[in-house]
């Protein structure tokens, strides 16, 4: 992950900033491992047209959660550049510090000759409240909003898609998908305490994909595009009351336009589908958001 910022350095003001120079901070390695299992509820060898999997998974604290970098400070004294060393910011971070639980759901049902309808959905829980990486030093003048900021929280996250495929070029196994795709970070967990420095919002996209199969394997890639973007209010945010405006504090949040994913996967034993099938196949990506 690599990230540019005003604001974390020198800062946006053009006063201390005026060349409004940017400056990189980033993190490589390893992100979490999430295993996870599905099973279809009805046999696919006898439900061509329809049919419904669920399944559960669990993600493992894998990525480093405290990636440090340097960060570019202003001198007091004659203003000249100073380094500080400190963790990133949470959006690159490479994990989150916590175990989690998955569950999840899919399914297809066939529209028309060579097309069907299909929806998922992946809800993680992560019980650990906050991890150790300090996002924030606390003082005297500290509020209950900073105190509840002082780490990273180790956030639930969740995605829904429902959409279209088609089996383009059948005898080829390829086959195009459309669909609209939600996805994000709720304010406050279904299971442990929700405090800690997250920023909680959902996104809605539209989501154009492609999914080739050789074989047993099934390549595949969705890009979805943004079309609503909201910040909702964090446990800190609502700590923190009203600005002097009396308008209720949200916090900060930037949302990609756009993402591309891309996936691979094997079919082990049972049915083994054909390319006239494709049609029918959820492509299914899920991208995990901090």
């Amino acid at each position: 992950y690599d990230r540019s910022s005003l604001y974390e350095h020198y800062g946006n003001s053009t006063t201390t900033n005026p060349e409004q120079k940017r400056f990189h901070t980033g993190a490589q390695g390893i992100g979490d491992l999430r295993l996870a299992g599905s099973y279809w509820l009805l046999d696919p060898a006898k439900h061509f047209n329809r049919n419904l999997a669920v399944g559960l998974g669990i993600k493992l604290p894998t990525g480093n959660e405290n990636v440090q970098d340097e960060f570019h400070r202003r001198k007091s004294t004659d203003g000249g550049d100073s380094i500080i060393t400190k963790a990133v910011d949470q959006s690159i971070q490479l994990g989150d510090g916590g175990v989690g639980i998955s569950l999840e759901m899919q399914g297809f049902t066939q529209v028309f000759s060579r097309g069907a309808l299909y929806f998922n959905g992946f809800y993680m829980s992560n019980p650990r409240e906050t991890n150790n990486t300090v996002n924030r030093i606390l003082n005297a003048n500290s509020t209950k909003s900073d105190s509840i900021t002082a780490f990273h929280s180790v956030a639930d996250q969740f995605v829904v898609r429902l959409g279209l495929n088609y089996g383009l070029f059948p005898k080829q196994g390829i086959a195009v998908g459309l669909g609209v795709r939600a996805e994000g970070v709720p304010s406050k967990d279904l299971i442990g305490g929700s405090e800690g420095f997250r920023r909680p919002g959902f996104i809605i996209a539209v989501e154009p994909g492609v999914a080739i199969q050789r074989g047993n394997f099934i390549f595949s890639a969705n890009v979805p595009y943004a079309l609503y973007r909201k910040r909702t209010r964090s446990v800190a945010d609502i700590a923190a009351g009203n600005d002097a405006n009396g308008i209720p504090r949200n916090g900060d949040a930037a949302f990609a336009d756009y993402s591309i994913n891309v996936g691979v996967a094997y079919r082990l034993g049972g049915h083994k589908m054909s390319h006239g099938d494709m049609g029918k196949l959820p492509v299914f990506n899920d991208v995990e958001k901090k």
